[in-house]
């Protein structure tokens, strides 16, 4: 008949060792689970973050922008360059055959001294045609070579003109394609960022910031706004407040989105007046108003400070109000005009 034995009873130093060991497994577990989910940044560090991220790409993209524009005309003037140099060798061979042809008819002549020949005739009127035609063709022949001198000069110097463009040209495009990259690498991260916040909170890091001049970011009472002091004025900033709600695009000057110099240029091209296309330049056109908001008129840019540089500008239309393409997410729309720190006002 088997036995039946109770089990052997772990020892008090045994549970002390698996008491302990379970413990630290706990302990150990709760830090990987804590390194493995970092707490979320909060609404006021992604804004940070996120503002910090909008100024670094104005100042890409606004960079951006010079570069195209220089690269646009580089190319226009690089295609210019082309067709004369396409014009002048059609020229310089056509001046190539022509002194072929007294070449030849040199060769023809034997190698005999042509005055020699002109001796020999026994008609008089011939000879004085001959010689006539002698001199006529010497002075052909000297002008020919002359035009085909200066012709080669010619070509040679819009040679070297268009390979000095076309370098130029590539430099422009690398700095483009770089700065294209900064770009697009900014954007991705502030939109990382905001993705970790709810939608009320993102909305709340993409609002404007009020300032003290008027208050509410997009609900301006357009009856009350003053006119602007000349119809060019007046039909820019009527054409500006038209764009609001339509989006920010990087490097866009409409008509479907804009980033900041782009709002202002597409705006003021409708109205007939041609403007640079960065905000840097931007801030050198027509007159100075000075920094006091007070002075400003409608149709008056607003060029903003950050970091030293004018990366953003903005268009006063009255009552203390710019309207302008603020950044990546919030549409075309209004704020108040000392929102952000004021460089210059310039009246176009």
């Amino acid at each position: 008949m088997a036995s039946h034995r109770r089990p052997k009873q772990p020892s008090r130093a045994r549970l002390a060792v698996l008491t302990g060991t379970a413990a630290t497994a706990v302990a150990l577990s709760a830090q990987v689970g804590a390194q493995a989910a970092p707490a979320q940044p909060s609404k006021d560090e992604v804004k940070a973050q996120v503002d910090k991220l909008s100024e670094e790409m104005e100042q890409a993209t606004e960079k951006y922008n010079g570069a195209k524009e220089r690269a646009d005309r580089l190319r226009q003037q690089a295609g210019q360059l082309q067709d004369q140099v396409a014009r002048s060798q059609e020229q310089l061979t056509e001046l190539s055959a022509g002194l072929a042809v007294v070449a030849a008819d040199e060769y023809r002549q034997g190698g005999v001294d042509p005055s020699m020949q002109l001796m020999l005739s026994s008609d008089p009127d011939e000879y004085l045609a001959k010689a006539s035609s002698f001199d006529q063709a010497a002075s052909t022949q000297s002008e020919v070579l002359k035009a085909l001198k200066d012709q080669q000069r010619r070509l040679d110097q819009q040679k070297q003109e268009t390979t000095a463009v076309l370098a130029e040209l590539d430099g422009e495009t690398r700095t483009l394609n770089d700065t294209k990259n900064q770009v697009q690498s900014k954007l991705a991260e502030s939109r990382r960022l905001l993705n970790q916040l709810s939608a009320a909170d993102r909305a709340a890091v993409l609002a404007d910031n009020e300032g003290t001049a008027s208050r509410g970011s997009d609900r301006v009472d357009l009856s009350t706004l003053p006119k602007a002091s000349s119809a060019a004025a007046q039909s820019a900033v009527d054409i500006a407040l038209a764009q609001r709600g339509k989006p920010y695009l990087w490097g866009a000057q409409g008509p479907n989105s804009f980033d900041c110099s782009g709002l202002m240029v597409y705006a003021y091209a409708q109205a007939g007046v041609h403007l640079p296309r960065t905000s840097q330049e931007q801030a050198g056109v027509g007159s100075s108003v000075g920094r006091d908001w007070h002075n400003a008129q409608p149709g008056d840019l607003v060029i903003y400070n950050s970091n030293g540089t004018r990366d953003h500008v903005g268009m006063y239309i009255g009552n203390g109000t710019v309207v302008h393409a603020p950044k990546p997410g919030a549409p075309v729309r209004t704020m108040a005009v000392d929102a952000l720190p004021i460089s210059t006002i310039r009246r176009v």
